[in-house]
């Protein structure tokens, strides 16, 4: 049975707008100035180091289309990879509004172990960096627990609630069934779920079209119609955006550099071309007489480059000399002013581009990294409200109102900024003598907080178990002892009228 679209904001329209808007993104589209704005599939191309192969005047793509290969090298992914290695989300805590105190919530900790996040984090992470954006889907489990899935926008699309940036309409996924063969989508909305279902593996969205013909409901096990109630009352999707400064939509961490990953790309192929070509020395014989093949006409090679070979011939006036080999440097310095634009854009540090450090101070590496850290921050500021939504969502999945409702959740990250040991350990001496708790200081060392919770029971344990102090005794007692030493009178030589009589 077709699916109506017609009705504005009914499942069938949700499923039409946003099925196209899916859809759409994975292309590249064309902006209103004229310039090719890269879609998801671009995007994805760039990071995994598949760059389009350029075309090089005189050299035929089909004869050096395999060293051209050879010769792309993917300097993205060091911008993809430096900011994500370094976001790591160690806990959640609630302030004074949402629990007892400012700890780790260890509710949080569970659901967050329970879906294996510590690993799936980092694919949320990276996502957003390499495709603009990504989503975490919650959902309730057969158990009654939360389950946090990560989603791409690949197959994830979602529709912002008009003049609300932080409320979602809806959303939808859409998938291929690997099983049966069709492709499945489903769609939320904030009271009702709809399952749809096709038999094709490449669904297409017209713009306006009034009815979706080759879509149908899927039959749910509980539902005849693929439609059920959604419990948790809002869209379960939770989008984590990308430099939102740049795009609402969200902007790639890759995608102001793409045009000089090119750049590279060309020079190098320049590079191996002049290495190819040029880089060997090529002799030339004036006034030498070349037999030819009397079969066939060609001229016979008479000589044969051997470095165990020498060259003569017994006409004098033979002569014989060389081209001169071609200059490489100037590619490469092509190649490396390409790379420091690439790093200074980016807010890559040099050296992990150069790869290369000699007789750098540990000073002068830190500030090299403070583009990378500063951006880093930032980065954590975007994303932790996005976790943040997470977890309220996931406590209202378990029932908890007051942590699903708490303004206070706050996200605990890691520290980006590359340390010492013996430098955080003089911090937190410092920092103690200023007042500052352990447990913060603790937590500015770059302790977890499973790690800090388990000190704090061997700090306890380490107190009961103290070794005794010099004097066995109590303190009380030695006090009384010395008390009564005080009191007793002391014999020594006085005068002699001081002698009682003996009589």
């Amino acid at each position: 049975m077709p699916i109506d679209a017609s009705v504005v904001e009914s499942p069938g329209w949700w499923l039409q707008r946003l099925g196209k808007k899916l859809l759409d993104e994975r292309a590249d589209s064309v902006d209103e100035d004229g310039e090719t704005e890269p879609g998801l599939d671009t995007l994805r191309k760039y990071a995994e180091g598949k760059v389009p192969l350029p075309t090089v005047p005189g050299l035929d793509p089909r004869e050096v289309a395999e060293w051209m290969k050879d010769a792309r090298t993917n300097w993205v992914s060091l911008v993809l990879d430096s900011p994500v290695e370094r976001l790591g989300v160690d806990g959640f805590r609630f302030g004074s509004a949402g629990g007892e105190n400012v700890k780790a919530d260890e509710d949080a900790q569970r659901i967050w172990r329970e879906n294996h996040m510590k690993a799936d984090s980092g694919l949320v992470h990276y996502g957003a960096a390499a495709q603009r954006r990504a989503f975490v889907l919650v959902e309730r489990d057969d158990s009654g627990r939360p389950r946090l899935t990560h989603e791409t926008p690949r197959q994830v699309a979602v529709e912002h609630a008009q003049g609300n940036r932080r409320e979602l309409a809806a959303g939808l996924k859409l998938w291929r069934d690997d099983w049966s063969g069709n492709t499945r989508a489903k769609l939320w909305l904030p009271d009702r779920e709809y399952d749809f279902v096709t038999k094709t593996d490449t669904p297409t969205f017209a713009e306006r079209a009034a009815s979706l013909r080759s879509w149908d409901a899927f039959q749910l096990p509980n539902s005849s119609d693929g439609e059920s109630p959604n419990g948790l009352g809002v869209v379960p999707l939770v989008p984590f955006i990308n430099r939102r400064n740049r795009r609402l939509a969200g902007f790639a961490e890759h995608e102001d550099v793409l045009r000089i990953q090119n750049r590279i790309n060309l020079s190098l192929i320049m590079l191996i071309g002049a290495m190819k070509y040029g880089a060997f020395r090529q002799r030339w014989a004036a006034g030498l007489e070349v037999d030819e093949d009397p079969v066939t006409g060609a001229k016979i090679q008479p000589f044969q480059l051997d470095i165990k070979k020498l060259w003569t011939t017994d006409n004098p006036d033979v002569k014989f000399g060389e081209f001169a080999a071609t200059d490489l440097v100037p590619y490469v310095r092509s190649v490396e002013s390409a790379v420091q634009d690439l790093a200074a854009i980016s807010r890559t540090p040099p050296h992990y581009i150069i790869g290369a450090v000699v007789n750098v101070s540990g000073d002068a590496l830190k500030a090299a990294e403070t583009g990378l850290v500063a951006k880093v921050r930032d980065r954590q500021d975007e994303l932790g409200e996005g976790w943040e939504a997470v977890m309220r969502l996931a406590f209202r999945v378990v029932g908890d109102e007051k942590k699903a409702n708490a303004w206070d959740l706050e996200t605990v990250w890691r520290d980006p900024e590359s340390r010492t040991i013996s430098e955080l350990a003089d911090a937190a001496v410092k920092k103690a003598s200023a007042g500052v708790p352990w447990r913060q200081r603790m937590e500015d060392m770059g302790y977890t907080p499973a790690q800090i919770a388990r000190m704090e029971i061997d700090r306890a344990a380490d107190a009961l178990n103290a070794a005794p102090t010099d004097d066995s005794q109590p303190a009380s007692l030695q006090a009384k002892r010395d008390a009564k030493n005080d009191e007793r009178a002391v014999i020594g030589r006085g005068d002699a009228d001081d002698v009682p009589d003996a009589a």
